[in-house]
C-alpha cells in the first residue's frame, strides 16, 4: 500500500505538465487498444484465409480487405501514439525533475535551523538527487511503457473472455499468478529494502563528513580509517541488497516460466477446443499472439515493479523532507514593516529545544532604538538563542518579541530579516567570489559601496593584494582565506546591508589584536545610531556598551553598565575576575 501511495503521489506532482500528461495518457490508451487488436485481427485473417476456397482466378477472398484495413489502421494508430509518446514523455520527465528539484531546494532553505542541525547536509543532497531522479524515471516509464501495459492487462485482457471464454481464462490465470507472485516478493523484501536505503544514506553521510573535514582527516592521518569505515558500510549495504535482488531475480524467472507454460497450455487447449468446434484456428493463433504480447508486458511490469520497489525508500525520504513544515512561516495577515527604527522589547519570552530545559526562560527586556546591548554568560546560557529569536530563526513558545511596538509575527519574514544584520562567530561564506559574498545582503549595491564596506571592515588590504581582487573565489566555506579574513568579509557583508538592527556574535573573535583594535574603531562608527546586540565572551570588549545583560541558564540574572556590574560584585564581576586571572596566568 505504501508503494501504491507513493506511486500515486509522484504522478500527482506533474504540476504544470498535467495537460500534456492527459494527452500522453490518451495516446497510451490508443496504443494499448491497437496492440490488443492486432493479434485478434491476425487471428481473423487466418480464419478468413482458411475458410475461403481457392478460386484459381487470383481474386482476393471475401473479408480479407476489411480485416486488412482494420489491421493497417491499428498499426498506424500504434505508430502515431508511439511517436507522440517518444517525442514528449522524455521532455515532460526532465522538465518536471528540474522543477521539483528547485521546489525541494527552496523548501529546504526555508526549514528551521533545528532541522538542519539534526540532518546531515550529505543526506539532504542525497535525498534531493535520488528522489528527483526516481520521480523522473517513474514519469518517463509510466508514459512511455507502463500505462499502456496496465490498460492492456487490467482493462482489455478481461475482454478476451468475450472472444473465447476458455482461452481467455488461461490468460487471466496467468495474470493472477503474476499478481500473487509479485505481492509475495514485495512482502518478503519490504523491510530489507528499507534497511538498504538507510545504509545508502549512511554512505552519503560518511563520504560528505570526511570530505567536509578533509584537513582533519589528513592532519590526523585518518585516510585509511575513513576509507575502511566506508568500505565496511559498503559491505553491509551489499549484504542487505543481495537478498532483495535474489528475490526479484526469482520472481522474474518464475514469471517467464509461467508465461511459457501458459503459451503451451493455450496451444494444447486450443487444439482440443478446435476439434470440438469451440475455437477456430484463427482464435487459437490470435490467442497465441496475445499470449506473447502478455508475456512481454508482464516481464516489463516485473522489471518496473522491481525498480519501483527499489525507489520506494528514496521517495519516502524525499516526501518526508518535503512534508516537513517550516517552524517559522509568514502569517496570512503578515505585512512588510518597511525600515524599522529599532526599539526592541522581549515580553516574558520562553523557548526550549525539544524536551530539554528552556534555553530562554521568562525573559523580559526593553531596548531603545540606537542602544548597544551586550549579552554575556557562560556557554549554554542562552545568548545565541535569545538573538536567534530576534530574527525569527524560531518563534517563542511563550511571550512575545516586539520591534517598534509590533509583534515580530505580524511582519513578513523577508521584511523583518531585511532589517537585521548578523555577523556570526563562525563566518559562513559561499564558495563564490569575494564580491558575491559581500553582496549577499544587498545584491544591487555599487562597486564603490562594496569597497567602502570592505574598508570599514579592515578587509580592503588583503582583497587588494589578491590577484583577482573582488573576483577571488574563496573556496568551500571560505577555506582559501584565513580565519580573520573570513570574519572581515562577513562583517563587510553585514555593513553593506546597512540594517537598523545589528547582531555581532563574537564578531572579532578570529582576529589578531592589531586588526581587532582597528575593527573595533570601525564598529564603533557603524554601531552609532543603530540598535546593536553583542554576544561577548571576552568581557573587556564590552566596556562602552549602554547595557550589559548577564544570562544564566536562559534567565537574566543581572543588568547594568560595565562599571556598575563590577561594583556590584555579582555574577558579572565573578566572570570578569575569572577571565582576568586566566589572562594573567
Amino acid at each position: 500500500m505504501m508503494m501504491l501511495r507513493l506511486y500515486g503521489r509522484v504522478l500527482s506532482m506533474l504540476g504544470s505538465e498535467r495537460r500534456l500528461a492527459v494527452v500522453l495518457a490518451l495516446a497510451n490508451i490508443v496504443v494499448a487498444m491497437a496492440q490488443f487488436a492486432e493479434p485478434i485481427l491476425f487471428g481473423r485473417m487466418v480464419d478468413v484465409l482458411t475458410k475461403s476456397k481457392p478460386s484459381g482466378d487470383g481474386d482476393t477472398p471475401v473479408g480479407v480487405e476489411s480485416v486488412m484495413g482494420l489491421w493497417i489502421l491499428a498499426a498506424l494508430l500504434s505508430i502515431a501514439g508511439g511517436v507522440l509518446i517518444s517525442l514528449h514523455a522524455d521532455r515532460l520527465s526532465h522538465r518536471r525533475r528540474l522543477a521539483v528539484m528547485a521546489q525541494y531546494f527552496e523548501h529546504v532553505l526555508a526549514l528551521p535551523l533545528s532541522f538542519h542541525n539534526a540532518t546531515h547536509s550529505g543526506r539532504i543532497l542525497k535525498v534531493k538527487f535520488e528522489g528527483t531522479n526516481g520521480m523522473a524515471w517513474i514519469w518517463l516509464s509510466f508514459f512511455r511503457d507502463h500505462f499502456a501495459a496496465m490498460v492492456l492487462l487490467l482493462v482489455l485482457l478481461p475482454l478476451s473472455l468475450v472472444l473465447n471464454l476458455y482461452l481467455g481464462l488461461i490468460l487471466l490465470g496467468l495474470l493472477l499468478v503474476f499478481s500473487l507472485l509479485t505481492g509475495y516478493v514485495l512482502h518478503k523484501t519490504q523491510v530489507l529494502q528499507a534497511s538498504v536505503e538507510s545504509l545508502h544514506s549512511s554512505l552519503a553521510e560518511q563520504a560528505s563528513d570526511a570530505l567536509g573535514n578533509i584537513s582533519v582527516v589528513q592532519s590526523f592521518t585518518r585516510i585509511e580509517r575513513e576509507a575502511a569505515a566506508l568500505r565496511a558500510t559498503i559491505r553491509d549495504l551489499l549484504s542487505a541488497q543481495v537478498p532483495v535482488l535474489s528475490w526479484w531475480a526469482l520472481a522474474s524467472i518464475i514469471t517467464r516460466a509461467s508465461a511459457s507454460l501458459s503459451m503451451l497450455l493455450i496451444f494444447v487447449t486450443g487444439a482440443r477446443l478446435h476439434q470440438q468446434g469451440l475455437a477456430s484456428v484463427g482464435e487459437v493463433v490470435g490467442f497465441m499472439s496475445l499470449s506473447g504480447l502478455l508475456v512481454m508486458r508482464m516481464e516489463q511490469l516485473v522489471a518496473f515493479i522491481n525498480h519501483l520497489f527499489l525507489q520506494v525508500p528514496k521517495l519516502a525520504e524525499f516526501f518526508e523532507v518535503l512534508d516537513t513544515r517550516p517552524g517559522v512561516a509568514d502569517h496570512p495577515d503578515a505585512v512588510d514593516p518597511g525600515r524599522l527604527a529599532g526599539t526592541v522589547e522581549f515580553d516574558h519570552v520562553s523557548y526550549s529545544y525539544a524536551e530539554r530545559e528552556p534555553a530562554v526562560h521568562d525573559m523580559s527586556l526593553h531596548v531603545k532604538a540606537g542602544q548597544r546591548i551586550a549579552l554575556v554568560g557562560e556557554t549554554g546560557s542562552g545568548k545565541s538563542t535569545t538573538l536567534a529569536l530576534l530574527y525569527r530563526a524560531f518563534d517563542p513558545q511563550k511571550g512575545s518579541i516586539r520591534i517598534d511596538g509590533k509583534d515580530l509575527r505580524t511582519m513578513t519574514l523577508e521584511g523583518l530579516r531585511r532589517n537585521v544584520g548578523v555577523v556570526f562567530q563562525e563566518p559562513m561564506l559561499f564558495a563564490r567570489s569575494i564580491r558575491d559574498n559581500v553582496l549577499i545582503g544587498s545584491p544591487d549595491a555599487s562597486e564603490d559601496a562594496v569597497w567602502q564596506a570592505l574598508s570599514r571592515a579592515q578587509a580592503d588590504d588583503f582583497v587588494t593584494r589578491s590577484p583577482e581582487g573582488l573576483e577571488t573565489i574563496v573556496g568551500e566555506r571560505g577555506r582559501s582565506l584565513s580565519g580573520g579574513e573570513r570574519q572581515r568579509i562577513a562583517i563587510a557583508r553585514a555593513l553593506l546591508k546597512n540594517p537598523p538592527l545589528l547582531i555581532l556574535d563574537e564578531a572579532t573573535a578570529a582576529l589578531d589584536a592589531g586588526t581587532e583594535a582597528r575593527l573595533q574603531k570601525a564598529l564603533e562608527e557603524v554601531m552609532a545610531g543603530r540598535t546593536t546586540f553583542i554576544i561577548a565572551h571576552r568581557l573587556a570588549t564590552v566596556r562602552q556598551v549602554d547595557l550589559i545583560v548577564v544570562l544564566e541558564h536562559g534567565r537574566i540574572v543581572e543588568t547594568g553598565s560595565y562599571e556598575a556590574l563590577i561594583a556590584k560584585k555579582g555574577r558579572f564581576a565573578a566572570l570578569a575576575q575569572a577571565q582576568f586571572m586566566t589572562a594573567a596566568s
